[in-house]
């Protein structure tokens, strides 16, 4: 991917996914530690894309690489999202799903986050407006936002189910 890109235009729901597989490939590129990716139940996002789990799989195989998953539940993944449910067995010890406790009543933002200068952000989901940049400090005061949030959550989406 060429940083010199302009970041796309986030203008309607056709335009999500292209921008969420941007910003995953910016922050690939970017070579960031860690990635940060927020949703309510990340269905509008290309994780099933092949493509992008061989760039994401690349990223892992990197020293010190970790990718944050934060949701309100991820009870339709394993349906909607099949490829990336289990490519992400292989991960599990890079990818950290979690998921906000049971008492947080804010709302989740859809955001795209790296420790560089990646966002994305959807403002508005329904209508698929937001916002794709690669501005560090727009970056570190989304980041800082979400961290409450990230502190608070606890680990969910276990790799095996064990019956219990």
């Amino acid at each position: 991917m060429n940083l010199q890109e302009a970041p796309p235009v986030i203008d309607g729901p056709a335009t999500v996914a292209a921008a969420l597989r941007w910003g995953l490939a910016a922050a690939v590129a970017q070579r960031a530690r860690r990635i940060v990716c927020v949703d309510v139940d990340f269905a509008a996002w290309p994780l099933d894309d092949s493509e992008l789990l061989a760039a994401l799989t690349a990223w892992l195989r990197l020293p010190m690489r970790r990718l944050v998953m934060l949701a309100r539940a991820y009870d339709a993944v394993p349906r909607r999202l099949p490829r990336y449910t289990a490519w992400r067995r292989d991960w599990s010890h890079a990818i950290d799903s979690r998921q906000v406790p049971d008492d947080w009543t804010g709302d989740l933002p859809t955001l795209l986050l790296s420790d560089g200068a990646v966002c994305v952000r959807l403002y508005d989901p329904v209508g698929g407006r937001g916002m794709a940049t690669l501005d560090t400090r727009i970056a570190s005061v989304a980041m800082v936002e979400i961290d409450a949030v990230l502190q608070r959550s606890v680990g969910a989406f276990a790799v095996d189910n064990l019956g219990l």
